[in-house]
């Protein structure tokens, strides 16, 4: 924790780069230094809507990431506020805005959704989804896949959270991991953890600090946003190196090719009896979802039994899905990769 500036210039400097990177990224007018992950982002988020709107109810995809919810619940728990789903569409995997409509009232204080959503779809109706509602809009990106769409600043959105770990972070047996959270201006004050803001030193020299700190330990109790202690510092500088050295157009040119190879894993997958993808129609990032007409669960266990892990059993989740899984591939996947495990899905009666 940069708490002493004077001494502190070079990471404040880091953080105020990552921050606007971030902005950038998000269409959003501020971004602190960091969350935990998203899961804590969205349940900040969420505590965040409250504060601004005052309803007592938060709508959520029901086609979301368990630990996401598991980790929203805990946050709101004291708050009075409920968790309410909105379905999906079984057509297209987008959110099914009739059902958004059922669900809205003057007592919802925000709406979640995510781009790309939890099957990978990318989120077409993003401004649909915010005429709909005068509550907090918050939207939840993948960091890599915000740099061929627009951003959800240009569709209304109050609040946008993400996991950053995409950002050069290599995987890690579950972590460490980053959580982007950005907001507009008018919202600053109710934003949780840091922003460093950069300023003039005594001499008139460009110079950073901690411009805001909404944690209990600086302010008084009653007017402080969270309790959160520290954030993901190492992280986010790791992150705003990564986005300056890939520049807009690698990050552009990353973001194609996890979509050229979900496509083209996909329809491969498609071809093979027995398996369709993906089941919904539409635009996709780097996931998409499989079905088996016997059910998955049979060719999960035969693929482990190959030592080869398929994708998300999503039966336990949603299951009115249970004969499909949730597949991704980036380009960590090897073509050996990709070749074993279509032959494994080949070889499976």
């Amino acid at each position: 924790t940069p708490y002493q500036p004077e001494i502190s210039q070079g990471l404040l400097q880091a953080l105020w780069e990552y921050q606007s990177l971030m902005c950038e990224l998000t269409g959003m007018d501020a971004a602190n230094t960091s969350m935990y992950d998203a899961s804590t982002a969205l349940g900040e988020a969420a505590r965040m809507a409250h504060r601004l709107q005052g309803g007592k109810v938060f709508l959520i995809p029901r086609a979301l990431r368990h630990h996401r919810r598991a980790v929203l619940a805990n946050y709101l728990v004291g708050t009075g506020v409920k968790v309410r789903e909105v379905d999906y569409d079984r057509a297209t995997g987008m959110l099914d805005l009739g059902k958004l409509h059922e669900a809205l009232g003057s007592d919802v204080c925000g709406v979640y959704v995510e781009n790309p959503n939890f099957f990978g779809r990318f989120e077409e109706q993003l401004q649909e989804i915010r005429d709909a509602t005068k509550a907090i809009f918050v939207v939840g990106v993948n960091p890599i896949a915000q740099a061929i769409v627009r951003p959800p600043g240009d569709f209304g959105a109050d609040i946008v959270i993400g996991e950053g770990q995409p950002l050069g972070t290599p995987m890690n047996f579950g972590g460490p991991l980053l959580g982007i959270f950005a907001c507009r201006q008018e919202h600053i004050r109710k934003m949780p953890g840091r922003v460093i803001g950069l300023t003039r030193d005594a001499n008139g020299h460009r110079a950073f600090c901690m411009t805001l700190q909404t944690r209990e330990q600086h302010i008084r109790r009653e007017k402080a946003m969270s309790n959160i202690c520290t954030n993901e510092s190492l992280l986010a500088v790791a992150a705003a190196t990564y986005l300056s050295v890939l520049g807009s157009n690698g990050l552009r040119r990353v973001a194609a090719d996890n979509i050229r190879r979900a496509r083209g894993l996909a329809a491969s997958i498609d071809k093979i009896s027995g398996f369709t993808a993906p089941i919904f129609r539409g635009a996709h990032f780097n996931e998409f979802v499989v079905r088996h007409k016997k059910g998955y669960p049979a060719v999960h266990r035969a693929l482990l039994e190959k030592g080869v892990h398929g994708g998300l059993p999503l039966g336990r989740q949603l299951p009115e899905l249970r004969d499909s899984a949730l597949f991704a591939t980036t380009g960590r996947h090897t073509l050996e990769a990709v070749a074993r495990l279509l032959a494994e899905l080949e070889a499976f009666r």
